[in-house]
């Protein structure tokens, strides 16, 4: 287990969660994974004290304070909860502190969700203290994917082998999406160390998966010699009567209208004015098409997905190029930051098409010296830029500043 400790601990009770992961070591020799520590996943309403990302589950720990320590403790999820037999009341009125654990844990997997991460069950931990001797669930609640506990190494550990229950082990790379979208700073652990940590090695998998699907080959019974015979007798006699049919309908054949797939379009109208596009791209592998600052960014920070996209307008009388890059981070933090360097002068961009062997004719050769527009919202950093295909360029163009206001509103990838 590799701890990445991101912030305090939002309970007292949080550090012993800390302590009991702690025993375990790194590597994968005890249970493997990566626990995120004092972190708040974006949209989360709370602070969590660990979110454990486990090769065949995500757990989320919320720490829960008691007033005092206890022999006996009786957790519902819907119901009062009893300390040694005397009801638990907490200054807000609530009767069981399980239902803001829910919460979190719901956002927590709502945001693997949006984000695209890997399905991984997202279950729910209560680490409670300072000291609790024994914990009663129901086993409805149990059956639910929550555990209430003292947070002691070996409770800990027998929880997250029972609730990390998915049916194949999740990949590095996968991994290091999960930490990029829960963590909003900072970057995951490397690839190695993730394949370290227990999660498996994809190239790997392929090569045993492709082994183990290969089917048994055993040799024929006696009795069975004449079914490939019989097999194709059936399949010639098939063969005749489908022959006979299309020979019998020919001439109406003819008469009947065809069905072809309607073309999708092709150009883009925005405020009255054309955009044909001239082709599109994506890729998850990001800093291989930037260069400059922002490709020294991107090698150190993730990127889920870079989407590229080049346009062809007329401006009185004269073509433009319009070229378009969507980079899709995990987070808006991490978004702004890119934003903030792209907009700068002299940091590097994204490449266009274009400059990668994908022009067309009559268009620009290369968007140098373009006007250029950097924008972002919520997690999407989006670099527009605008070119005349022949002559002079002049960044400052205000015909070239319309249109790249315009080439907001355009699709970054054909659908």
């Amino acid at each position: 287990m590799r701890l990445i400790r991101l912030g305090p601990e939002p309970s007292a009770v949080g550090a012993d969660v800390r302590a009991a992961l702690s025993t375990w070591g790194n590597g994968d020799a005890v249970l493997g994974g990566v626990a995120l520590l004092g972190v708040r996943p974006p949209d989360c309403p709370r602070d969590l004290d660990a979110v454990i990302v486990l090769p065949r589950g995500v757990l989320v720990v919320v720490g829960v304070d008691l007033p005092d320590p206890a022999m006996r403790l009786e957790a519902p999820l819907n119901g009062q909860w009893k300390i040694d037999g005397w009801p638990l009341t907490r200054p807000d009125g609530a009767t069981s502190p399980a239902a803001e654990a829910l919460e979190a844990t719901t956002a927590v997997a709502r945001r693997i969700q949006d984000m695209r991460g890997e399905p991984l069950p997202v279950t729910t931990v209560v680490a409670v203290g300072p000291y609790v001797g024994q914990v009663v669930q129901p086993t409805v609640d149990l059956n639910r994917g929550v555990r209430v506990l003292h947070p002691k190494p070996t409770t800990l550990l027998a929880a997250a082998r029972e609730l990390g229950t998915s049916d194949r082990p999740c990949s590095a790379a996968h991994a290091a999406k999960l930490l990029a979208v829960l963590a909003p700073t900072g970057s995951p652990p490397e690839r190695a160390r993730l394949i370290a940590e227990g999660f498996s090695d994809a190239a790997a998998d392929l090569a045993s998966a492709s082994t183990m699907l290969l089917p048994k080959v055993t040799p024929p019974k006696p009795g069975r010699r004449l079914l490939p015979y019989v097999a194709g007798l059936i399949v010639a006699v098939l063969l005749i009567i489908a022959l006979i049919l299309s020979l019998s309908s020919g001439d109406t054949a003819d008469s009947s209208p065809s069905t072809t797939p309607t073309p999708q379009p092709t150009t883009v109208v925005v405020d009255g004015r054309n955009f044909a596009q001239r082709g599109s791209d994506r890729t998850d592998d990001c800093a291989p098409h930037t260069f400059g600052d922002v490709r020294a960014w991107l090698s150190t920070h993730l990127c889920m997905q870079l989407r590229r996209a080049q346009y062809e307008t007329t401006v009185d009388g004269r073509k433009a190029g319009v070229a378009i890059a969507e980079l899709s981070l995990p987070d808006a933090t991490r978004a702004g930051e890119l934003h903030a360097l792209a907009s700068a002068p002299g940091t590097g961009g994204v490449s266009a098409l274009v400059q990668e062997g994908k022009a067309w004719p009559g268009g620009p050769s290369t968007f140098d010296r373009s006007a250029i527009r950097v924008s972002v919202k919520g997690a999407l950093v989006r670099i527009t830029q605008v070119v005349w295909a022949e002559g002079e360029q002049d960044p400052a163009d205000p015909k070239l500043a319309q249109v790249t206001e315009q080439a907001l509103r355009l699709p970054a990838a054909q659908q």
